[in-house]
């Protein structure tokens, strides 16, 4: 069977994101325009406007559509932003900032997903604001800050290492919590000082963790 993933890609904004409460019109004409199913391994491809996740190797999943949406709302970019992106994954919502903000910079831990990512980017034409690395987020060492971050894997607590990759008045989109019952957040760095924020709740969700931020294991008697 021939899939028509136009319609299909139409089918999902329209009957799962949109419902969702995201609203934002930049974040409807961008999933409403990229081939999310070049972004799907081979195998599930057919399954690339599905409401659910879709395995990517190495324990890593695709988000959701719904959460792709809520995620890109949340942050709001601007055309003139960057964006630091922890956890490429499959590319998709790498390629989303892409043609939302002005530049992207990508990490991913694992190397042969963040080459097939860099692949799709280049093979769509999606990838020339944007700049894939293989980098574990935590030992990952640059000068600079961002308009916004965002994290694509579910940390227990935010570790003070994605903050500070905020630029004062900037913002981080993070899943936290703990399996089944997590919390996606917004937080807005206030200032210099990294202790300063305020943080917005948005939705529940469960997701995968961050390779680093997972918990601690706890012995129970």
């Amino acid at each position: 069977m021939t899939i028509d993933y136009s319609h299909a890609r139409e089918m999902m904004v329209e009957q799962q994101v949109r419902p969702w409460d995201v609203l934002n019109i930049n974040v409807l004409n961008a999933l409403a325009r990229l081939p999310r199913e070049a972004f799907v391994p081979e195998r599930y491809r057919e399954l690339a406007y599905v409401d659910g996740e879709i395995p990517l190797g190495h324990g890593q999943r695709m988000m959701k559509p719904v959460v792709e949406g809520r995620l890109l709302q949340a942050l709001d970019i601007q055309p003139g932003e960057t964006v630091l992106e922890i956890g490429t994954g499959s590319g998709f919502i790498t390629a989303c900032l892409g043609t939302l903000a002005h530049e992207v910079v990508s990490l991913e831990i694992e190397p042969e997903l963040s080459a097939a990512a860099h692949a799709r980017l280049e093979a769509t034409g999606l990838g020339a604001n944007v700049r894939t690395e293989v980098a574990d987020a935590f030992e990952y060492q640059t000068p600079r800050q961002f308009d916004a971050v965002c994290v694509t894997g579910a940390v227990e607590t935010v570790p003070a290492a994605l903050l500070e990759r905020v630029r004062p008045g900037g913002r981080l989109f993070v899943i936290r919590g703990t399996a089944p019952a997590m919390e996606a957040v917004l937080i807005k760095r206030l200032g210099n000082d990294v202790n300063a924020i305020e943080t917005e709740s948005l939705f529940e969700t469960d997701l995968a963790y961050l390779r680093g931020a997972e918990p601690v294991a706890r012995f129970v008697l």
